[in-house]
Order: C-alpha cells, then sequence, then structure tokens
C-alpha cells in the first residue's frame, strides 16, 4: 500500500463560491497511477469546506443562494468582535458547520468512483481570498 499526498492552491472571488476541482483531483489519480484505494479531499480552511454534488450551473447558484439566507452575514455575531484577521466572518464559520472539510473518494481500476451526477466541490465561504489550499492524500495501491 502507498501513500502518496499532494496540495492545490487556489484562489476565490465571490463570498460564497463553488469551484469544481474534480479534473484536478482525476488528472492527480492518473499521474500517480493510483489502480485501487481511497482519495481523501481535505480544505485546510475553517471557512471553507469540500463537497460531492452535481455540476450544474442553476443548482449552484441555488445552493449559494441557500447559504446566504440560512446564515445572515449581517448578524450581531460575538465572534465579529474579537476576529484575530479582522474579517467579520463568523457567518462563514456558521455555515461550516453545516458541511465537513473532508470527503473521501473510492479508488477503482484508476478511476473516482462516482454516480452519474456527481462532482467534487471546492465551497469558498468567506471569500474572495488570494490563496486557499486542499490537500489530497491517496492510500491505496500505485504504480
Amino acid at each position: 500500500m502507498k501513500i502518496l499526498t499532494h496540495r492545490i492552491e487556489l484562489s476565490t472571488i465571490d463570498p460564497i463560491e463553488f469551484i469544481d476541482i474534480t479534473d484536478e483531483i482525476r488528472k492527480w489519480v492518473a499521474a500517480i497511477g493510483a489502480r485501487s484505494g481511497i482519495v481523501s479531499i481535505t480544505s485546510l480552511h475553517t471557512t471553507a469546506r469540500v463537497n460531492v454534488n452535481e455540476s450544474e450551473p442553476q443548482l449552484q447558484l441555488d445552493m449559494i443562494t441557500f447559504l446566504k439566507r440560512f446564515v445572515a452575514r449581517d448578524g450581531n455575531y460575538r465572534h465579529n468582535d474579537v476576529a484575530v484577521d479582522g474579517r467579520d466572518n463568523a457567518h462563514s464559520h456558521l455555515l461550516g458547520l453545516f458541511m465537513t472539510e473532508t470527503e473521501t473518494v473510492p479508488v477503482a481500476d484508476g478511476a473516482l468512483v462516482f454516480g452519474q451526477w456527481q462532482s467534487i466541490f471546492f465551497v469558498e465561504l468567506d471569500g474572495p481570498r488570494e490563496k486557499r489550499t486542499i490537500h489530497l492524500q491517496f492510500m491505496g495501491d500505485a504504480a
């Protein structure tokens, strides 16, 4: 069994944003010669998450609208009074409570195992941000 790691770095432009990272992960899985195992995809941020969902533009807009309604940006949050980086981002941390920072996807016969409509998204909850990092870790059989 091999354990291999990789990092994806990206920037975001919107306060809440869904970025499809599926192709980049597929390319890495192919490049390392992964045959079977699992790949973990982890956001290294408390205000950004990783999510498996459908990559359909109107659905993504619906998800953004839902998140904005679910937790108001302008709420009276105590964290905004003491935020270490000066960002009024308590709402982003609260949204993160309902998502995971890690998704694990099986790899079989050298490919990610997905349903027909599934894609992997990096979900920005506190953008825009110049640098966001996603950690990938493959565990399994690879060349």
